[in-house]
This record gives structure tokens, sequence and C-alpha cells, in this order.
């Protein structure tokens, strides 16, 4: 593995480590989120306007968001690059489909998801890294399929040693405005259509695109 690679290892190790604890502290934030829950519903409407199909949650952890897209009746399965947030999606949520795998590489044939989100999960994605993710984005998606990414806004970028029950972690959190994040993505080919801010709280945005 190369140097360029070692944000996915830590990233993959330190939500192992963290995966149960995580789970519990975030298993009720939807009901708190009135503004997610909008975006989420719109998402979903976007979805069936498109003519329905599989949506692909990236970066799921323990499924909380898949399974609220599914109760919405959008057809949603998660992926997330550790392995211990797959186990604790599948044991909460045994009814839908988690599988293991990296947004750098996703393991999907082209244009075969009608929508694509990643609610959060590039928060540890280091700038260089975020062309590759947005263009495994844009091969996935249907043309003209909806994306929906959040986002922590900001400025730079801070090392999280800690984190869920005091567990040890080793993951960047990177911040950014919501024009860097737009301006990414028309250069990976989308469409921003609607930008929400805040999202959860004032330090946070929703990007919609297609």
């Amino acid at each position: 593995m190369s140097a360029d690679d070692d944000w996915l290892a830590d990233t993959r190790n330190s939500y192992d480590t963290v995966a149960v604890s995580y789970a519990e502290w975030i298993r009720d934030s939807l009901a708190g989120a009135p503004d997610v829950l909008a975006a989420l519903a719109h998402f979903a409407g976007l979805v069936r306007a498109a003519g329905g199909g599989p949506v692909l949650d990236v970066g799921c952890g323990p499924g909380h968001v898949t399974a609220h897209l599914h109760a919405l009746g959008v057809d949603a399965s998660g992926v997330d690059l550790s392995p211990g947030m797959v186990d604790v999606a599948r044991r909460d949520h045994p009814h839908l489909t988690f599988t293991v795998g990296s947004m750098t590489a996703l393991d999907v044939a082209d244009s075969s998801v009608t929508g694509l989100l990643a609610f959060w999960s590039l928060v540890h994605v280091p700038d260089g890294a975020l062309p590759t993710v947005f263009a495994e984005f844009r091969r996935v998606l249907r043309p003209g399929g909806p994306l929906l990414v959040g986002f922590h806004v900001g400025t730079g970028s801070r090392l999280k040693t800690e984190g869920y029950g005091g567990h040890p972690m080793k993951v960047y959190v990177h911040r950014r405005r919501p024009d860097q994040v737009a301006d990414r993505l028309r250069g990976a080919g989308f469409t921003v259509t609607d930008e929400r801010l805040p999202g959860v709280d004032e330090e946070s945005g929703i990007l919609f695109a297609r």
C-alpha cells in the first residue's frame, strides 16, 4: 500500500474500532435533524422522478440513513470501507444489503444506480483523492441521476485521535467551503442543482447534483 493510501487504512481501522459505539451514538440522530430529514425526502423524490431503481449509500456506516431511505420507499443499499461498520449495519438492518468497499473503487457496474448519496462520508477524504471519488460517483450513476453529499463546512483539517466511547482513532477531518465542493463536483462532470445550508447545524452543508 502506498503512502497515498494510508488514509484508507487509517479510516478503516479507526471505524472498525469504534463501530459499535458509533452506532449507539448516532442511532437517533435523524430524529433531531429536520433539515437532514427534509433533504433525504427531497432526494427520495428525485429518485422517484428519475424512474426509481437502486440507490447506493456510500460510506453508510451503521446503515441508519440507508434504512431511512428504505422506509421512504427507496431501493437503497449501503457500502462502507469498515468491515466492523458493515457488520453492525447488517446486525441492525438484516433486511437490507450492505457490502464492504471503498469509494475510490466501487465494485458497481457503470451507470447501474439511479441515485447515490455520500452523507458526511467525504470528511476523511483528502483533497487529492476527491477527483477519484467523484469520478467513481459519476461512473456508477445513470445519466441524470441525483447525487446528494453532506459535508463539514469550514477550512482546514484536524487530526482526530479519539472518539465515540473514548476509543483511539487516527483520521483527519477535512472541512470545505460549499463553493469548493461545488467546483470539485462540476470538475467531475456534475451539475450542482441545489445547496442547503445549514445542514445538521451551522457547520454542516448539503449539496444536490446530477
